[in-house]
């Protein structure tokens, strides 16, 4: 079992910033591909960024391209979500997921998730 823990969330400006963690209870972190997907009220889940194992692949959703950072530390066990220019649609809560295969921009393709952290961006 790996456990994830999200952290960072909070109320923020439009135009501001926040940066996101998740540190999980793994000594096998390194082998995990991690991602960060988000949920609106009354909405489905969405992918926001996915990294490989190595961080050397970073993938992001088109609403997210060119604000959010996707990074790990992997002496850490902590894959962070950099996210500038924040918009009042950015407003979700946000989680992050650990995936043993591949690295998936689809939430099926994980096998562990964090309890999630809310993120309010006001207008």
């Amino acid at each position: 079992q790996v456990q994830l823990v999200e952290s960072g969330g909070g109320l923020v400006q439009a135009g501001g910033s926040l940066r996101l963690s998740c540190t999980a209870s793994t000594s096998t972190f390194r082998s995990y591909a991690m991602g960060w997907f988000r949920q609106a009220p009354g909405k489905e889940r969405e992918f926001v960024a996915a990294l490989s194992s190595s961080g050397r692949y970073t993938y992001y959703a088109d609403s997210v391209k060119g604000r959010f950072t996707i990074s790990r530390d992997n002496a850490k066990n902590t894959v962070y979500l950099h996210m500038n220019s924040l918009k009042p649609e950015d407003t979700a809560v946000y989680y992050c997921a650990a995936a043993s295969d591949g690295v998936p921009e689809v939430a099926d393709g994980y096998d562990y998730w964090g309890q999630g952290t809310q993120v309010t961006v006001s207008s």
